[in-house]
């Protein structure tokens, strides 16, 4: 269950934080770039930190399995039928404006092929076989030895 929230986490970072990101920074490209530049890249740096906990730390591999799964079908999608994914990201006025901004920034991912980078990085960490082995913690190998110390030998 934690793998599951996790990767719906990293799935929404990277989708609506890192589009809101990228729709920030190139709105304050022009100079004088000041504080919302400073902010854009915050989030940008913020989004890639838990990217990278989640790529590199020994965590549920569905916490990249989904959010690869995610970016990975999306840009499928626009491959196939562009005007179709592009249907998915909010763009009508009554939408909030941050929603609105991070859905400008998500179609500037997608149409680039940043979307689909991800997705590939996101699921190498779900072909590594330790990432499926159970954990065992110190706890359990004491009971384990305890029960063995009765046994037949």
């Amino acid at each position: 269950m934690g793998g599951l929230l996790l990767g719906l986490v990293v799935t929404a970072a990277l989708v609506g934080g890192g589009g809101w990101a990228i729709q920030q920074a190139l709105g304050a490209a022009q100079p004088p770039a000041g504080q919302k530049l400073w902010i854009a890249l915050g989030a940008m740096a913020a989004v890639g930190l838990v990217t990278g906990l989640v790529v590199a730390g020994r965590v549920s591999p569905l916490a990249t399995f989904l959010p690869s799964m995610a970016l990975l079908a999306w840009t499928v999608v626009y491959a196939l039928d562009m005007n179709r994914a592009l249907s998915y990201i909010p763009a009508e006025p009554s939408v909030n404006e941050i929603v609105r901004e991070a859905g400008q920034g998500a179609r500037m991912l997608l149409t680039s092929g940043v979307f689909a980078l991800l997705g590939v990085a996101l699921f190498i960490p779900v072909l590594i076989p330790s990432r499926w082995a159970r954990r065992y913690d110190d706890d359990d190998d004491d009971e384990y030895e305890e029960s063995r110390q009765g046994g037949y030998y």
